[in-house]
Parts: structure tokens; C-alpha cells; sequence
């Protein structure tokens, strides 16, 4: 029986021209052929430092917590103001005239903070009005009555019908009468949040461990070699260090009958406590969800005048005062900045000061500025999230431009202490104990490597994470969106 021979394909076609067609042209890289391209061992970093994180380490501090609610109270306003409150019911003569004032929402008359003998500035609400009268309490009846109140003017320019704001100022009583009755409750503001769970891991075979690469792997954190799953072990690592910063800035809670609330059902190991306004399991409440909710918002394009910060520092006034603040910002707001503060310039159109002296052609003119005083101190930041092509810095819809965080710490009631505390206005609470800490866990796992715990043929590299971002005194906090 005759044979047969199968000619084995040929790798290279010879022709007679100097052409690169595709019968001669190596595609691919293989060491088998004869001809080799010259290789850059290093890989190049294009994309320079690709870890976004760094936001919480600037203003932020980590502390444990053992519990799965974390609550804290914050101080209320010491004075009493109604906003949207009616005038109705004007009685009795030019000379012992009487108006009921209604605060907002008709409370009876326990909820109201006000008592009699007090005196109020009332002032109508309406743009460009000048009406304004100052009135002493007579009563207090709560519900649809309100408040009855006495005018000093004899002919008072709050009227029937009027929508008005009104704030005590002080009290006036008659000789002889009996003290203040009643007394009114220090307010706190209780808020709370919980933890969430943080996992990642990265799997690699056995044989893939054992295998070397001709490209040089690099990393952020300087991680070098010819095993590529150390770059892809390194590079999990890092990007999950990214999650833990995100995570508190983005997360939000769950709410009742979403499809998060179904995904993240109460586990076998229990729920959070009764009662609490967190007790749907999942989610949190990051930074942009507690400024946005509790704290002052800037839209319709960044402030670019010194108008613009007027109106902000007139809110931060209304609020905490906090002397020092620093501003988180996307590229373009910093420039919108730089240009505003330039502006001040008086030679600035001429472009040969700009803030600097003794200036020469071989000097490099500054065009950025780090901070300015109005008011407050402002001092201010790019924020690498903010400009991160994957991250918000590729998002078109509802983007956030930049961020006003207050320096330094505020006085909070500790729960756990049992004591006033201070705390930063932004920090971290991981789960932790005597015997588990929570706050960065990592561990391997299978039978690669070092790793002798089961008879998985590779080593799988986890990550766990379990906390939470506390955001104190977010009324001085302003968050700025398109």
C-alpha cells in the first residue's frame, strides 16, 4: 500500500521584490522566526500614576468601631426662627390689636418653641418688601391658632394674609409678674450611619506562577519582575485600595423596596438594631449623598466672580463660620479660579505682573494660585477623582465639579466614650476588635505558591474591607454641580 506525505505549510513565501506583502511579513512575535523586532523590555506608563486615592488621607482620619450603627449627635441652632409661617386673625382696635402667627406645617402648641412675654422680629417674606414689625407673645395656642401676638407699632405693617419670617430677640415682662413659664429643651440632631462590605480577589493557576514573561512588569507601589501575575495580583490590589476611598464618597443608602434592598436581604447573621432609619441592609451614606442631603449645593455652572464666592460665604456665615476651607476641585474649576483671581490684577491684562515681582524674561510666570482670603481662607486642590477619565471625570450628566470641605475638627457626642469628642468633620470608621480587625484584610488561599491550605491548583489573593464615612457638621459643607 503506498504511503502518503503531508508537506508541512511554510512560515515565509520568498519573492523576488522588496515588498512587505502579507506571504513575508512577520505579524506576530515568535521567537521561531528568524527575524526578530527589537523589544522594550519596560513597559511604558502612559497613564502615569492610575490610583485615584488620596482624598481621605488629606482630610480625613480612620478610627475602629465595634458595632453595626454608628450614631453621633450634633449641636442645633441655639436661637428660634420660623420660615413660611402666615399671618391670620387680626383683632381688636388700632390700639390692642392682636395677630395669630402660624409657624409652618400648623404644630401644636408643645412642638412650638416659643412662650409668652417673648418678643419677635417679624418680617415679610415677599422679594423687595419692607415690611417689618417688631410683636410680644400673648399667647401660645398651637395648631391653626399659632401664635397671638401684640405689635409695638400702633399701626403695624404686617397684615392679614402675609407669608413672613420671624426670630425671637428677647422678652419683656410688667413689674410684678411671675417668671418665664415653661422651658425649652436643648435640640441635637442625631445621625447615623453603618458600614458596608468591601470584597475583591484575584486567582492565578499554578503553572501560570512558574511561567516567565519577556515583559517586564511595573507598578504604582514598585512591584517589578518578569511574572505578569504579579502585575495583575498588584494592580487588583491597587484598584480595590481605590474602592475603599470611592466607596465612602459615592455610596448611598438602600432604600425601602429597591432592587438593592432585595439584592442585600437580611443575611442568616442578623440585621441592624430595630428602629433604625439604616435598618434596611445594604448601602451607606457616602460624602455626596450627605452634602447633597444635609449639607449646601452649588449648581448652574462653577462660581467665577467674587460675586459668586460672596454668596457662598454668606451661606458659611449662616452656618458654622469655620475659619479655614479647602477646596476639592476638577481641572477646569481650578482654572475658572486661577482666572478669577487674576482678574484682581490691575496689570493683569497686560499679563506682566500676575502677582509676581522682580519679574525677567528667564523667570517662569506662575498662572495658578493655591488659595485666597475672602472672608474665610480658601485654599485649593485638584481632586484626581474628579478628572480620572474612568472615573467622574468621564461622566457627562449631573457631574460633580468640586467639593468644600471644612478644616479641622468639630465637638461631637461619642456614643462609645460616653463624652464630647473631637472629631474631623470627615472620617473613617472600620469594624474592629481585640480579636479582628476589619479595616484592610488580606489573605491566600489554594495550593500554589507558599500557599498550602487546600487542593486548588492555584492561589487565590483576597481583599476585605468593612467601614463606613461619618460626615460631621455637613451644613459646612458645599458641594458644586453642573
Amino acid at each position: 500500500m503506498a504511503g502518503s506525505l503531508q508537506a508541512g505549510s511554510v512560515a515565509l513565501t520568498p519573492h523576488g521584490s522588496k515588498a512587505t506583502l502579507p506571504s513575508n511579513y512577520i505579524s506576530d512575535f515568535k521567537f521561531l522566526d528568524q527575524y526578530l523586532p527589537d523589544t522594550y523590555e519596560k513597559e511604558f506608563e502612559r497613564y502615569g500614576n492610575r490610583s485615584i486615592a488620596s482624598f481621605m488621607r488629606m482630610v480625613g482620619a480612620e478610627m475602629p468601631t465595634n458595632s453595626d450603627l454608628i450614631k453621633w449627635a450634633e449641636q442645633g441652632r441655639l436661637h428660634v426662627k420660623f420660615e413660611g409661617a402666615t399671618i391670620s386673625g387680626t383683632t381688636g382696635s388700632t390700639t390692642a390689636q392682636r395677630f395669630n402667627i402660624v409657624p409652618a406645617g400648623s404644630p401644636a402648641a408643645s412642638a412650638i418653641p416659643v412662650r409668652v412675654g417673648q418678643t419677635l422680629v417679624v418680617s415679610d417674606e415677599a422679594a423687595g418688601s419692607t415690611k417689618t414689625d417688631k410683636v410680644i407673645v400673648t399667647a401660645v395656642a398651637g395648631g391653626g391658632s399659632g401664635i397671638t401676638v401684640a405689635p409695638y407699632a400702633a399701626t403695624p405693617s404686617i397684615v392679614d394674609g402675609l407669608t413672613v419670617t420671624a426670630f425671637i430677640y428677647g422678652s419683656e415682662f410688667r413689674k410684678g409678674d411671675t417668671g418665664m413659664e415653661g422651658s425649652i429643651e436643648a435640640e441635637d440632631n442625631i445621625f447615623e450611619n453603618k458600614p458596608i462590605i468591601l470584597k475583591d480577589r484575584y486567582t492565578v493557576a499554578g503553572s501560570d506562577m512558574a511561567q516567565i514573561g519577556w515583559v517586564e512588569v511595573t507598578t504604582e507601589n514598585g512591584a517589578t519582575g518578569y511574572l505578569w501575575y504579579l502585575k495583575s495580583e498588584h494592580e487588583t490590589r491597587l484598584r480595590f485600595e481605590d474602592y475603599l476611598e470611592t466607596s465612602m464618597v459615592e455610596a448611598v443608602p438602600v432604600e425601602t423596596n429597591s432592587g438593592a434592598a432585595g439584592a442585600l436581604a437580611t443575611s442568616a447573621y442578623g440585621s441592624l438594631p430595630a428602629g433604625s432609619s439604616l435598618a434596611q441592609t445594604g448601602g451607606s451614606e457616602g460624602l455626596f449623598h450627605a452634602v447633597e442631603n444635609r449639607g449646601n449645593v452649588w449648581s448652574g455652572g462653577n462660581p467665577t466672580t467674587l460675586s459668586d464666592f460672596d454668596s457662598i460665604i454668606q451661606v458659611l456665615d449662616k452656618q458654622g463660620a469655620i475659619e479655614e476651607n479647602v477646596l476639592f476641585l476638577n481641572r477646569q474649576f481650578s482654572f475658572d479660579i486661577d482666572d478669577m483671581l487674576a482678574a484682581q490684577n490691575s496689570y493683569g491684562v497686560g499679563g506682566t505682573s500676575y502677582g509676581l515681582f522682580d519679574n525677567d524674561e528667564e523667570m517662569a510666570l506662575n498662572l495658578g494660585f493655591t488659595g485666597f482670603r475672602r472672608g474665610y481662607d480658601f485654599y485649593k486642590s485638584d481632586w484626581k477623582y474628579l478628572n480620572d477619565a474612568t472615573m467622574r471625570g468621564g461622566v457627562k450628566a449631573g457631574n460633580i465639579n468640586g467639593i468644600l470641605v471644612p478644616a479641622g475638627s468639630t465637638t461631637v457626642y461619642d456614643q462609645i466614650l460616653g463624652k464630647n469628642a473631637q472629631r474631623p468633620f470627615l472620617h473613617v470608621r472600620y469594624r474592629a476588635s481585640e480579636s479582628e480587625d476589619r479595616r484592610y484584610k488580606t489573605w491566600m488561599t489554594g495550593s500554589a505558591g507558599d500557599v498550602r491550605t487546600s487542593d486548588l491548583d492555584a492561589m487565590e489573593v483576597h481583599f476585605l474591607s468593612e467601614r463606613a464615612l461619618c460626615v460631621m457638621g455637613a451644613n459646612n459643607f458645599v458641594m458644586f454641580k453642573n
